[in-house]
Formats: structure tokens, C-alpha cells, sequence
């Protein structure tokens, strides 16, 4: 996991790791979350802050790794939580005022502000946070530059404006705007912004003998190292319980199969089109740009949801779940609007820490795992949607030397992209969207660095064989389940 504070990591997956392990002794009881609690922060002193505020934030954090919300005060649906317990030591002042200030005569601060928030004080300038709106004015006046925007680390990380604050200078979320990308929570230095966890409900349908089955991200290969394959993650999953794993790499050949079908009748329209694949991009369309969610995105379901699917059909009454490094993937497997689609899906942070409830490590195998083409494999780096999609087309005999793409990976590329294509000035023929910076490698749960994780996969990637995209799906029952978002058998 890569964030500011390995320490915060460590404590919250520490409490995970805990919260299994009494789910695998299926004594996961208020009693013993109680008993966790005081095992987590034992006392009678705190190392951080007060002992009663730590338990308090452990408390929530159980409560997270059960999928609940942090307390019971404010129920929501969503995935990403604010633990209130942790988030009180942020400034709530937006602008302050340094000890750079000079408390100069001419007070060009003073004369700026149209609000009447800053005045005069003992030996500077002071800025009332209840009248300051923000503007910027004052810092941009002042002479000496002692006028500081201190923006917070959770709101400057949103893409999309959801987070704000209470009047306690609690963070709020707001979640008709929020895509559930995730990016707040490893940007918070005190670990205050969480997402609900499913490794108990996955725990306990192993336990009821459930066939559970994984599915591995194509951004899998090289999270571990270049030792851990695919087939190594496949031992490790089996281990645990797991009846079975399948790359998710080969739902990105069946995704780039069937979007490229949309592409060439798009084309044929001159209608322009936006991939189906980053639930956090699709959330955007849908939450801020509803009439290009309706008219221009792609209605092939995502890779994840092809697998669901295709596994749900060969495996009746099975649950499959999702891993990679994703917090929206959370919110795609609870969209109801997507039958069929993952059950659970987990991050990568989230299966270390059902593996070490099991102590149980990675080990390098020699036996060798490949169901996707490597077109299918790369689904997981910026381009490669795109660049699978337009190798079926060619497959399939196609000309696509004057196709167009526009290829956005970040939240600010993707809302550019797409507020062009609203207002009808998108040059480009296809937009493929991730919102994540450097696509799904750089999601906000990946485990190492996007240097050491893009070094890593390479030398995992050279090891696939070259088939073809179409040539492989012939191998799966590809007309005996949907493609389409909606359930549909037929286009």
C-alpha cells in the first residue's frame, strides 16, 4: 500500500486483520469486538492523543471492517466513510495568516476583503473563519505573501467537489456528487476517511461451504513483485478457501470484443462514445454529466461484471469477488442496476490482511496461469482499453488508421474530456476514461509504487503468449450470458 503514513496503514489493517480472525473462529461477537478494542489500545496512556479518542476510532474502524458505517448516527449506502473520531486536528480555516505578516500600515489585506472577515489583531492581521468565503483575495493582496491557502489534503484530492465541512470542521461527503474513487482516503494524514470492508461477509459464505471464486484486476501482475504471478496469487487465493481464481484479464477481452462492436456502429453514426470500464469514471458520467452517461457511454459492462457473469453461468449459486486496487469497484458490485455483476470485490491492502489473519504468505510457483490475451492483460495501464478495443476491430478486419482517441486518466483530464463532449467540441472519436492517474496501476489501493509496480509487470507480461483476442473467446461460452449493462442477451 502506498500512502503518507505507513503507520496509519498498519493500524487500520491490523484492526482488519483481528476482525477476521475472530471471523474465522466465528466468534466475531459485540463481546469480543469490545475486547478488540481494548487489545488494539490497551493503555492506561496514549502514544498520540487521548486513550478514550483512540479506542473510539478503533471502535469505528471495527465497524468498517464489518461493512458498516462508522456509527450508527448517519446510515448511508456508501462506501467511503468519514471516521469523525479522527477527523478534529485539520485547520478549519481555509486562509490564515502567518507570522510573516508584518501588520503593515497600508493593510492591503483589510482593504481587499469584501466580507469583512479580517481585521486587525495583536501582532497580525486575523482572519474570522465563520465570515471568510474563500475567495482568495487577502493572500493575493498581501505583499509579504503571508497569507496561506490551507487547503485540506481530502478536499484538494476530490475530483469532483464532494467533500466539504461542518461547522466543526468536520468533513462531509457529499454523496450525490461523490464518485467513489477513493483518492480522499490516502490522501488523509490522520487515516479519517475509510470504505467499508467485506472480508467477514466473504469469510463466513467460505465458511457456510459456499463456491467462492476470485477475480483477480489485470493491474494484479506486479502489485507483489515479479515472482508473484498470477498463478502464485491463484495458490495463495486457494489457501484461503477460495474455490477457484480467474484473471479478470480475459473479461477485459471480452469487454474490448463487444465495445468494439459499439465503436464500429458508432462510427458508422458518427455518434462519439466513452468506455464502460472505471466505475469511478462511469459514476462522474452518471452523477455530473447525466446526458452523456444516457447518450455517448458504452453499454458493454465493465471486466469485472463479464466475469461475474460468465462464471455465474458456469458455476450456478456461486459468489464471486472482485480483488484489485480499487475503492469504486465497491460501489459497482452494489450497483443494482448491474445484475449479476462481482458480489464483493476487496483491494489489495484488504486481501494482505485476510491473508496474514491466516498467516498465510506468497510463494513463488513455477506452474504456469493464462487466460487473457496480454491486450486483455494491459487493460489495467491508461491506453490499454482503447488499444485492445482497436485490435479487435482490426481483428475483425477493419480499418482503423483514422480513428481518434482521447485517452484520460485523472480526474481533472477525465471531466475536461467529458464536458467537451457535452457541449459538442471533442475533436476525438473515443474518450476512454479512468480517473485514476496512470489508469487502474494507480489506483488509490495499489500495494507498491506505479515505478516498481510498471518494472515488475513487465517481466510478468513478457511471459504471456501472444494469442488473439477473439481467437480466445471462442473458447467461452461467450452467447450464453450478457454483455450488456442492462442483462440483455441481445444488442
Amino acid at each position: 500500500m502506498v500512502t503518507n503514513d505507513k503507520g496509519i496503514v498498519h493500524f487500520k489493517h491490523k484492526i482488519m486483520e483481528e476482525v477476521c480472525r475472530l471471523a474465522w473462529k466465528g466468534k466475531l461477537t459485540p463481546k469480543n469486538k469490545e475486547k478488540l478494542v481494548y487489545s488494539m489500545v490497551p493503555g492506561p496512556k496514549s502514544d498520540y492523543c487521548c486513550i478514550y479518542k483512540e479506542r473510539e476510532i478503533v471502535k469505528q474502524r471495527i465497524n468498517l471492517a464489518c461493512a458498516e458505517c462508522p456509527t450508527d448516527k448517519e446510515p448511508s449506502d456508501c462506501v467511503v466513510q468519514v471516521i469523525n473520531a479522527a477527523c478534529d486536528d485539520c485547520p478549519i480555516s481555509a486562509y490564515s495568516v502567518t507570522d510573516n505578516c508584518r501588520f503593515c500600515m497600508g493593510r492591503p489585506c483589510f482593504n481587499s476583503c469584501h466580507f469583512n472577515a479580517i481585521s486587525p489583531a495583536e501582532v497580525r492581521m486575523h482572519i474570522d473563519s465563520t465570515k471568510c468565503k474563500e475567495c482568495g483575495m487577502c493572500a493575493k493582496a498581501c505583499p509579504y505573501g503571508a497569507i496561506v491557502h490551507l487547503e485540506r489534503p481530502c478536499k484538494k484530492a476530490c475530483p469532483v467537489g464532494a467533500i466539504t465541512y461542518d461547522e466543526y470542521g468536520f468533513c462531509r461527503i457529499n454523496e450525490e456528487k461523490c464518485v467513489q474513487c477513493g483518492h480522499c482516503i490516502h490522501s488523509c494524514p490522520f487515516g479519517a476517511i475509510g470504505s467499508k470492508t467485506y472480508l467477514v461477509n466473504i469469510i463466513n459464505d467460505i465458511l457456510a461451504g459456499k463456491e467462492v471464486i476470485a477475480m483477480c484486476a489485470p493491474a494484479t501482475e506486479g502489485q507483489f513483485g515479479e515472482k508473484i504471478s498470477m498463478a502464485a496469487v491463484k495458490k495463495v487465493l486457494q489457501k484461503l478457501g477460495f474455490a477457484d481464481m480467474v484473471e479478470v484479464g480475459l473479461g477485459g477481452d471480452m469487454t474490448a470484443a463487444y465495445e468494439s462492436l459499439e465503436w464500429s456502429e458508432a462510427l458508422k453514426e458518427g455518434k462519439k462514445m466513452t468506455t464502460s470500464c472505471c466505475p469511478a469514471f462511469i459514476n462522474l458520467l452518471r452523477q455530473h454529466y447525466p446526458d452523456v452517461f444516457e447518450n455517448n457511454m458504452s453499454n458493454t459492462v465493465s471486466p469485472m461484471c463479464a466475469i461475474s457473469r460468465y462464471l455465474k453461468y458456469t458455476h450456478p449459486g456461486c459468489v464471486t469477488v472482485f480483488v484489485g486496487p480499487c475503492i469504486a469497484k465497491k460501489s459497482e458490485a452494489n450497483d443494482p442496476t448491474i445484475p449479476d455483476n462481482a458480489d464483493y470485490a476487496v483491494t489489495y491492502g484488504e486481501l494482505r490482511a485476510l491473508m496474514r489473519s491466516k498467516d498465510i504468505d506468497f510463494e513463488e510457483v513455477t506452474d504456469e496461469y493464462q487466460e487473457a490475451s496480454v491486450w486483455g492483460k494491459r487493460f489495467a495501464s491508461s491506453g490499454g482499453v482503447a488499444n485492445a478495443v482497436l485490435e479487435c476491430m482490426q481483428e475483425r478486419g477493419e480499418d482503423v488508421s483514422n480513428i481518434t482517441l482521447l485517452k484520460c486518466a485523472g480526474g481533472a483530464d477525465c471531466k475536461k474530456a467529458v464536458a467537451q463532449l457535452k457541449v459538442g467540441k471533442l475533436q476525438e472519436d473515443f474518450v476512454e476514461g479512468m480517473v485514476c492517474p496512470g489508469g487502474c496501476v494507480g489506483g488509490p489501493s495499489k500495494h507498491k509504487t506505479e515505478t516498481e509496480i510498471s518494472r515488475a509487470r513487465e517481466s510478468l507480461l513478457s511471459r504471456a503468449d501472444g494469442r488473439k483476442v477473439l481467437d480466445n473467446l471462442k473458447n467461452y461460452p461467450m452467447d450464453k450470458f450478457s454483455m450488456y449493462r442492462d442483462g440483455r442477451m441481445e444488442k
